[in-house]
């Protein structure tokens, strides 16, 4: 497997709304960013990928852009920006922008003029379909509720949106669509960004005969089918490639919604002709039911080991994996996957950033999992504000699938605004977010769960990610060595070894609360050197309660 940097760097993700606010608007900013550096070069981490902050209506939050060479007013100006890269870079840290362009923002000018007539040079943008029987050309549901097709009066057709009406979906069958997308990517290469991270790029070639889909659940089917990894998705990638990334050093991954292995092996193949690496699902779905994501069960340790395995060996030698146990669209990990209780919440978090960053790939931090940050676990719908949260709670229950307070459950476990809670810097007033109002409410533990607390206390998850982001620059083990799965039918660890080079590493973790029996390590205190563990005294022959340990042979 050929070196890179990217396979090498830790990436920390920042929802730039909720990471800082330098103004006092309630709202963070690029200021706050800034101003916040000498954090992340503290943690270690190499790569920032920011979240949109282009000029945006918000529909929803950003990922709805209006116009991609301008800052989003919220979040300062095109000089903050410039600011921050220098900033950024003179601390050896890279930036990575979030690149939008399955749809735009009905607000961009290139809709405004689309919606105009059908003979407008912009029509053919955008995804125009005559009414079918008089209504829509199918029954595909958008992402968000409701039917992915929006009626406009004036020209008496339908324009697809898979998201939000308010982003509708670029036509790339438009040559004239991916040649101006291409120059704007340049754009931004030649200011200095180090990177891509490409917002549902697996859906930017639909099928062609536009069919209706099996309904299930409601009144609309589910369009993924029909709109992921389409038949043009990698001619346009290669496309892509050959116009702007092969012309830079840069990161590229791909948010790939219904990806599969042998897709990704196309997408991230080891000869570079499309994207670094993609970001895949499956693990995020092990607990999905009738409802899909809307559930507030838990994952099993069998089902998710089966997905995690099956990506590192399957992509072994072939293409290469992106780590994460959460982002921006997900809950927080030590909610999801450990116990954020107070007992277990230290201990779990420690964990899992144990599992993820010895296995094969590019991890991921997103904001505050290196702090432990927790569900925010709202009471009310109006604490919500996420558009995909609310809308859910209003189809499921007016369809009367579920029940309010089943929704409310739901929504606690696994909505997205979960993670999009303030930042918490310290447990003064707003957690050190902002002198404002917030624009949603912060999570009460702040107090508690804090940047300053956890930074003078060494024996904290600040601390421990710290050290293992340290450990991934110093063994080229953890980032090249081939992944072999251990211990596959245990119901409650989830263990692996490295190998590279005449090393062997090998890696423990318990998923459970309850002392498990485990015997991989009886024999290697003579032989190895115990990198890291989450306790200080091990018990011969078991793993206690969420203990991760690590040792290299």
């Amino acid at each position: 497997m050929e070196k890179k940097w990217w396979k090498e760097a830790v990436i920390y993700q920042i929802y730039p709304r909720s990471f800082a606010d330098s103004n006092g608007d309630g709202v963070g900013d690029l200021n706050g960013i800034t101003e916040h550096l000498d954090y992340l070069d503290e943690l270690g981490i190499d790569v920032i990928w920011l979240s949109p902050v282009y000029q945006s209506p918000n529909e929803d939050n950003g990922y709805d852009i209006s116009d991609y060479q301008s800052i989003m007013k919220d979040f300062g100006t095109m000089e903050d920006f410039d600011r921050l890269l220098a900033e950024a870079h003179r601390r050896g840290i890279r930036i990575v922008m979030d690149l939008v362009v399955n749809h735009t923002s009905d607000e961009h000018r290139w809709f405004v003029e689309s919606r105009k007539s059908i003979d407008n040079p912009y029509r053919d943008y955008y995804i125009w379909k005559e009414p079918k029987d008089g209504g829509e050309p199918n029954n595909w549901g958008a992402s968000f509720g409701g039917s992915a097709w929006e009626y406009d009066k004036d020209s008496n057709m339908y324009y697809l949106h898979c998201f939000s009406k308010k982003q509708p979906d670029l036509n790339w069958e438009n040559e004239r669509v991916r040649k101006e997308v291409y120059e704007m990517m340049s754009w931004w290469c030649d200011k200095g960004i180090d990177g891509f991270r490409m917002d549902v790029i697996s859906m930017i070639s639909k099928d062609p005969a536009y069919p209706d889909g099996t309904v299930e659940d409601g009144r609309y089917a589910d369009l993924q089918p029909y709109v992921c990894n389409g038949p043009k998705v990698h001619a346009y990638l290669q496309e892509m490639n050959r116009e702007v990334l092969s012309r830079y050093d840069l990161l590229t991954v791909g948010e790939a919604a219904g990806v599969t292995v042998d897709e990704a092996k196309r997408y991230a193949d080891s000869r570079g002709t499309e994207l670094g690496m993609v970001f895949q699902f499956e693990h995020m779905d092990v607990a999905a039911g009738e409802h899909g994501k809307w559930t507030d069960k838990r994952a099993e340790m069998p089902k998710l080991r089966a997905v995690l395995n099956k990506w590192q060996t399957e992509l072994e030698g072939k293409a290469w994996n992106s780590l994460y146990w959460n982002n921006h669209d997900q809950p927080r990990a030590v909610s999801r996957f450990g116990n954020d209780s107070d007992e277990y919440r230290v201990i779990s978090a420690k964990m899992l950033a144990t599992c993820l960053h010895m296995m094969k790939g590019t991890p991921y931090i997103y904001q505050g999992e290196e702090l432990g940050m927790t569900n925010a676990y709202f009471d009310k719908l109006e604490q919500y504000r996420d558009i995909e949260s609310i809308h859910a709670y209003e189809d499921y229950t007016k369809a009367r699938v579920m029940s309010g307070e089943e929704m409310l459950r739901c929504l606690k476990a696994v909505s997205r605004d979960n993670a999009r809670t303030p930042m918490q810097w310290d447990g003064s007033r707003n957690g050190g977010f902002t002198e404002g109002i917030p624009w949603i409410e912060l999570n009460p533990n702040y107090v508690t769960v804090n940047a300053k607390k956890e930074m003078e206390d060494a024996d904290s998850i600040f601390h421990y990610y710290k050290k293992l982001i340290a450990l991934r620059k110093k063994h080229d083990i953890i980032v090249y060595g081939t992944f072999v799965p251990l211990l596959e039918d245990d119901d409650n660890l989830y263990a692996y070894e490295r190998t590279l080079k005449g090393e062997k590493l090998v890696a423990a973790c318990n998923f459970s609360e309850k002392i498990q029996q485990c015997t991989i390590f009886e024999g290697m205190a003579d032989r190895g050197t115990e990198l890291i563990s989450n306790y200080e005294a091990h018990e011969p022959g078991v793993l206690l309660p969420y203990e991760a340990r690590v040792v290299l042979i």
